[in-house]
């Protein structure tokens, strides 16, 4: 690798091309052997700042007329929090008959490796006890578990918030 030093003619060529409103890039290219980023470098450490703006960079330009176009808003529920991954769906309203309040027949029960994408991924009761399984039932399209456990998994704001906060005494 080689070391470049900035000779005084280097630098007195790199103000010039400075001035003369030249990107970093082109004067990296007219300087030769040196980067882009080490010009950036030497500017800022030489407080070079003042360039010479081109008449057709200083004007803004004028935009185009749009055609009024008429377009109805529609109100969006008030999002909170991080949102980024939070999946939006509608799941069935009536009641699971396979698995409920954690009644899951012995024959739809899975271990961890016989788990796969269609197959519900809830896991019931303690991870470090013999009696542990997962619920295995058929998991919703695009969701790691089936619908009843969908529903207690994903809850709506709303209904989170609605709940009477537990006093502690």
């Amino acid at each position: 690798m080689t070391v470049l030093t900035w000779s005084d003619d280097r630098v007195e060529q790199l103000k010039k091309l400075w001035e003369a409103g030249l990107s970093a890039s082109q004067i990296a290219a007219e300087l030769g052997n040196v980067t882009r980023n080490a010009v950036i470098g030497k500017v800022h450490r030489l407080g070079l700042s003042g360039r010479a703006k081109s008449p057709s960079s200083a004007a803004p330009r004028p935009r185009k007329a749009r055609a009024p176009q008429h377009m109805m808003r529609v109100s969006r529920p008030a999002s909170r929090g991080n949102t980024a991954l939070a999946h939006a769906f509608e799941v069935e309203l009536e009641p699971d008959p396979i698995a409920y309040d954690n009644v899951v027949p012995m024959s739809q029960r899975l271990s961890l490796l016989e788990l796969n994408e269609a197959t519900c991924h809830w896991p019931v009761g303690d991870p470090s006890s013999a009696e542990f399984f997962f619920c295995g039932g058929k998991a919703l399209p695009s969701l790691p578990y089936c619908a009843h456990h969908s529903r207690i998994a994903y809850q709506p704001t709303g209904d989170r918030r609605r709940q009477a906060p537990k006093t502690t005494r």
